[in-house]
């Protein structure tokens, strides 16, 4: 424990700031790519409906959704409603600069600090992501034309909601961001291993 304590206070081996700033940009094609992307199929819609959720905004087929949502009583999908975007190109912008901070001038416990923040703000994003797809599905309208049990929509995988199969999975943007964390854990394990290897041939 003591030749951990003592690591956290090493610099970062010069061999991995490249890196570390490089991370810079995934973080930066994370904020341009959508993070989560949701389809509905139905005998209606051999097409099917697309929703691209992005750091900054909603695209897709949203008229068509909404309309069908409106018979069902459920809240508009639009930017009002997801105000929780507003925050998210902050988080990632501030990310991308401690990430080079710490490449700059950072040690092995700036590093830890980095990856912790990295991992709140993941959890916390999808957390809220989650919680906006039940409030949707659980704050229907008890006059809407088509009356329909409360559900929570598929969050991750197929679900069938009526006759439309709803497909919810993470997008190009989360990809970047799984990168990210990949990056962040080798940059971090690499840093590990060789201050603990020199605090260990320190040791008399």
């Amino acid at each position: 424990m003591h030749s951990f304590q003592r690591a956290l206070g090493e610099p970062l081996v010069q061999s991995s700031r490249l890196l570390l700033a490089l991370l810079v940009l995934p973080l930066g094609l994370a904020f341009t790519a959508p993070l989560w992307r949701m389809d509905f199929g139905a005998p209606q819609y051999p097409q099917g409906l697309h929703l691209r959720i992005s750091a900054h905004t909603v695209e897709g087929d949203i008229n068509e959704i909404n309309t069908l949502n409106h018979y069902i009583g459920m809240h508009r999908i639009d930017r009002a409603e997801l105000s929780d975007l507003d925050w998210i190109p902050f988080g990632l912008g501030a990310l991308a600069l401690l990430c080079l901070r710490v490449a700059a001038i950072g040690d092995l416990r700036s590093l830890v600090d980095l990856c912790v923040l990295f991992v709140y703000f993941s959890g916390f994003s999808f957390a809220r992501f989650v919680y906006k797809l039940y409030v949707f599905g659980h704050s229907l309208d008890p006059m809407a034309a088509i009356s329909v049990d409360p559900f929570t929509p598929a969050i991750l995988g197929t679900k069938q909601i009526a006759n439309f199969t709803t497909t919810s999975l993470p997008g190009l943007g989360s990809v970047w961001l799984l990168l990210v964390a990949v990056g962040l854990a080798a940059v971090f394990g690499w840093n590990l291993w060789v201050r603990l290897g020199s605090a260990e041939e320190a040791m008399p």
